[in-house]
């Protein structure tokens, strides 16, 4: 069998398990499958063994590089594992999440983590954005992880321990989803890779607060959340919708980063207050959360996040350097505390 196998392939190692009634959805994509199955409530906990027999089946497979099946939505599974099954040796796993995209979330994230890992910390970086990974490019890596004894092997880079599904799938490649296959892959690069010993795993949340952000917090159990934001009261807006997330799901929330909070020109040194300036240390103060610093918005940032050098390791001697390790300085003391 090829190392691009089809869907017909996965259906037909399937076949001896007799369960082609159930088969919801069936992708296969650089070596990880994903197979869903609906159930009724009643049939959930006795299909269980069933689905973990067809996983094994299903990675022995050549070209398989791991696979996941899962029951649907239809269905009510068993509750997820506790993070310390999922996780055994991570100390402290953060959340850097926001209620909207593009305030900066994944820039903050790579650099939080980068900036941890330079005060001495064991750091990983995991990319949950399943439907827009940015993380291969933002850290300069463009090989496959490696798989052992049924785990995969997280990739390292600029200190860190990185997963992402950007790691698995060409770059310009679209991953068109359900819910139960987003849910799969997120499963796999928790539970299913070998992080081994970390004193903080820094998890890049998808934007919003839909499914995906609510089952990742309950599945990864985090011990805080830092949300981003920008000045604008548009983001704020959604900042305050993802405070509330973490709150509903007994998530702490370590605090508020302002990103892109002003611009200096390289040139004059002028000042100017694009998006406004300081609102989310106001949010921060009015709903009762630490305000854990600004970052600047700068062309650095951008040209290091281009090149695959995250800023805090490219220029360590830069201001922008500088607020990211104030931040990571307020969140560490956060976890101490």
């Amino acid at each position: 069998m090829s190392w691009y196998m089809t869907e017909d392939d996965i259906r037909a190692a399937l076949a001896p398990f007799n369960i082609a009634n159930r088969l919801e959805g069936v992708h296969v994509q650089g070596g990880m499958v994903q197979v869903s199955l609906t159930a009724s409530r009643e049939e959930a906990a006795r299909l269980e063994p069933l689905c973990r027999e067809a996983e094994a089946a299903l990675r022995a497979m050549p070209g398989v590089k791991n696979a996941t099946v899962v029951l649907t939505a239809h269905a009510a599974p068993p509750a997820p594992p506790a993070a310390e099954a999922l996780l055994p040796g991570v100390k402290h796993v953060i959340a850097v999440a926001s209620g909207k995209g593009g305030v900066g979330k994944s820039t903050v994230a790579v650099n939080l983590a980068v900036a941890l890992a330079q005060s001495g910390l064991k750091t990983g970086l995991l990319d949950a954005d399943i439907y827009g990974p940015s993380l291969p490019k933002m850290l300069g890596i463009t090989t496959k992880p490696e798989v052992r004894e049924g785990k995969m092997i997280p990739l390292e880079a600029w200190g860190l321990k990185v997963m992402s599904i950007g790691f698995l799938v060409p770059e310009e490649k679209a991953l068109i989803w359900r819910g139960p296959m987003v849910m799969g892959a997120l499963n796999q690069m928790l539970g299913q890779a070998d992080w081994g010993e970390l004193d903080v795993l820094v998890v890049d949340m998808p934007p919003g607060t839909g499914d995906a952000q609510l089952t990742l917090a309950q599945k990864a159990k985090p011990h805080g959340a830092v949300i981003v934001s920008t000045p604008q009261d548009i983001a704020l807006l959604d900042a305050r919708r993802g405070v509330q997330m973490f709150n509903q799901v007994g998530v702490p929330v370590l605090g508020i980063v302002e990103n892109m909070s002003y611009f200096c020109c390289p040139n004059c040194g002028h000042r100017s207050e694009i998006f406004g300036h300081g609102g989310a240390r106001a949010e921060a103060e009015r709903i009762g959360v630490p305000f854990l610093g600004e970052i600047p918005l700068q062309l650095a940032i951008r040209e290091a996040g281009d090149n695959g050098a995250p800023v805090v390791a490219a220029q360590p001697e830069s201001d922008v350097a500088a607020a990211f390790r104030n931040v990571a300085a307020e969140v560490a003391r956060a976890l101490a505390g």
